[in-house]
Formats: C-alpha cells, structure tokens, sequence
C-alpha cells in the first residue's frame, strides 16, 4: 500500500483552487461546489513514493492539484514501461471500477485533491456538470493517447523531444491561464531519465537531442530544468505536426 499524508488542515477552498478552472469540477456552479467540498480531501507524496500499485484497490477518485506523476504497466517478466503523465488536473481513478489498471508513481512532490468513490459516483448521477467535464477530460485523454501513439510510432528523436516540451510548455500555460505563444518559461518536471524512459530512447540519445535543440537556439536551458523557449512556433516547427493543414512539398 502507498503512504501518503493527509492535507485535512490546510483544506483549500474550492473557489480558490489553482486548477479549478480545468479540473473535474470547473463547470459548478456554487451549489454544486458546496457539495463536493463535503466529500474531499487532500493527500500529499514525496517525490519517488508510489500512489497506488496496478490492480489494487482505489477507494477514491482525485484531481493533480500540484505536481507530477507517471503511469506505468508491467509485464510478466519484469519489463516496464512509462505509458503516460498525470500532470496538474488531470483525473486519477475511475468511477464504477474498483481497481487501477497501472502503476501510479510521484515524480515529484505530488498534492491530489482526493473525493470518496462512492459518493463522487452517486453525485455525478445529480449534478450533470461533473459527469459532463469528466466526459470531456476523457475523450481529452483518449485524443492524447492517440497522439502519443503517433510520437512513439512514427517520430523522430528529435521530433519526440521537441514535441514532450512542446506538450509540458502548454499544460504550463493552460494552468496560468496565458497563452503559448512567442518566448516562454517554464520547469520541465521530469529528469533525461524519466524522459527517456517516456519516449522509448536512450538517455544518452536525449541528451544529444537536448544539446542539439539548444544549439539550434530553439530553447534555452538554466540548470537542468528551467527551460526557455525563445520562439514557441519555431519549437513546433520541430515536432513533425501538421501545425498548419497543409501538405510538405
């Protein structure tokens, strides 16, 4: 079983939460707010602590507040691997299942806001706002999984670096409310490790993609996480995407 620590003293109020107006709860209106306050929690990891372990139990369903976590399926004989990024709003758990189908681990310090199961079920059958934005997030996630199965199939390691930062600089913007566009600054959140691992490279191989792409004056790099990126279109002119509709000629 993971170890966590509840956050029920410094319990944030809905209306005052960083990622209300993404996360499962962003369509409420104040009565609806009010009762999932009633049904919430916080919990909180260290970066490295396991959330909860592939076919266990989950009595609750939560929302990233802050922080990083990493999805992972293991096979049969010990072979794993990364299949996705729980990054700030993104939903943790489903409701009707008594059980996660992967591995969810912090990467870094990890805060979820954590809503008992069976009374986050019986209010999503009274409040068509949650059940309709946890549709939305799903087939969000489904459009994303399509997406990454087209970067690990068919792209570049080039194309797949530029496209993991490209992706990270956008949930940044989208949780500041701001638009990507021009330079821009932010934390990427997982070590050359972690993305290696994500993207089915070597770390020595993401190194020189990094090395490559801040040689090309395409980012910017101060230490090894804060990253700067001086032209946003000219980065997605490196993922492969078909940013524009039209055909290479």
């Amino acid at each position: 079983m993971a170890v966590h620590q509840d956050l029920r003293a410094t319990n944030v109020d809905c209306a005052d939460c960083p990622i209300r107006h993404r996360a499962v709860c962003a369509r409420c209106e104040t009565e609806e707010l009010a009762r999932l306050e009633q049904i919430k929690y916080y919990r909180s990891f260290q970066a490295g602590q396991p959330v909860v372990w592939s076919g266990d139990r989950m009595e609750y369903v939560a929302s990233v507040v802050s922080g990083i976590a990493t999805l992972t399926q293991t096979m049969e004989d010990g072979r794993r691997q990364m299949v996705g990024l729980l990054l700030p709003s993104d939903f943790v758990g489903r409701p009707g299942r008594d059980s996660v189908a992967y591995d969810v681990t912090a990467v870094t310090d990890l805060v979820m806001c954590c809503f008992r199961k069976k009374p986050f079920e019986e209010l999503m059958l009274s409040t068509p706002h949650v059940g309709q934005r946890l549709l939305e997030m799903t087939l969000d996630e489904l459009d994303a999984a399509r997406e990454w199965m087209l970067l690990l199939g068919r792209k570049t390691a080039r194309e797949k670096i530029s496209s993991l930062i490209a992706i990270i600089a956008r949930r940044d913007a989208s949780l500041r409310q701001r638009k990507v566009s021009g330079r821009f600054v932010f934390d990427l959140p997982l070590t050359r490790e972690e993305m290696a691992d994500y993207l089915g490279l070597t770390l020595e191989t993401v190194s020189r993609q990094i090395t490559a792409l801040k040689k090309d004056g395409l980012i910017e790099l101060e230490g090894n996480r804060n990253v700067t990126i001086p032209d946003f279109d000219a980065l997605l002119d490196q993922t492969g995407d078909d940013n524009d509709g039209g055909f290479l000629v």
